[in-house]
C-alpha cells in the first residue's frame, strides 16, 4: 500500500494557494509604469514624425500596456 500524501508534487500545492500580494505587485507596476512612459513618450513622437499623423494609442496607453504585459512576467519567475 502506497502513501499519497508523501508523493504529493511540490509544485501542485504551489500552484493553487500561492499568490503575489497585491500591494506589492502594484508597486512594482507603478515602477513599471514610470520607465515606460519616458520610452513610449519619445517613440510616440518619433512615430507621430515619421507618419506625419499621431499613432491611434497614446503614450500613457503604450506604457500602461507595457506595465501591464512586464509585471505578471516578475511575479511568475
Amino acid at each position: 500500500m502506497s502513501d499519497h500524501a508523501v508523493n504529493t508534487p511540490v509544485h501542485a500545492a504551489r500552484a493553487h494557494g500561492h499568490r503575489a500580494p497585491r500591494a506589492e505587485f502594484y508597486v512594482y507596476f507603478a515602477v513599471i509604469l514610470l520607465g515606460a512612459f519616458p520610452v513610449a513618450f519619445v517613440s510616440w513622437i518619433v512615430s507621430a514624425i515619421r507618419h506625419g499623423r499621431l499613432p491611434k494609442r497614446g503614450p500613457f496607453a503604450s506604457a500602461w500596456f507595457d506595465a501591464k504585459a512586464i509585471t505578471p512576467l516578475i511575479f511568475r519567475a
